[in-house]
């Protein structure tokens, strides 16, 4: 199976920017899609954006649609989550996740394979 770490996570003011990285080890990277999400204290886990295997079809959630851009780097085993112009409602722990398949799956739990989390936290 493939394992995630993520990284690039910190405190950040209201309006600056962050990226995110999403390194993978394991199986082939280019088997699988994937996928950011975040989690706020005392919420659901929700979808961000996700990413196809070749890197030509991506998919974003609406509130952060024209602010944050996935990549990914396959020679690199990267995934990436640009953040820009980020809100106090931005605050989460934000996860990738890998999943073979289909692309453009928002549903959490048809990803198989997740990263620990990364805490990002946007102060107004």
């Amino acid at each position: 199976q493939v394992q995630l770490v993520e990284s690039g996570g910190g405190l950040v003011q209201a309006g600056g920017s962050l990226r995110l990285s999403c390194a993978a080890s394991g199986r082939t990277f280019t088997n699988y899609h994937m996928g950011w999400f975040r989690q706020a204290p005392g919420k659901e886990r929700e979808f961000v954006a996700a990413i196809s295997r070749g890197g030509d079809s991506t998919h974003y959630a609406d509130f952060v649609k024209g602010r944050f851009t996935i990549s990914r780097g396959n020679a690199k085993n990267t995934a990436y989550l640009q953040m820009n112009s980020v809100k106090p409602e931005d605050t989460a722990v934000y996860y990738c996740a890998a999943r073979p398949g289909s692309f453009s799956d928002t549903s959490p739990s048809n990803y198989d394979h997740w990263g620990q989390g990364t805490q990002v936290t946007v102060s107004s």
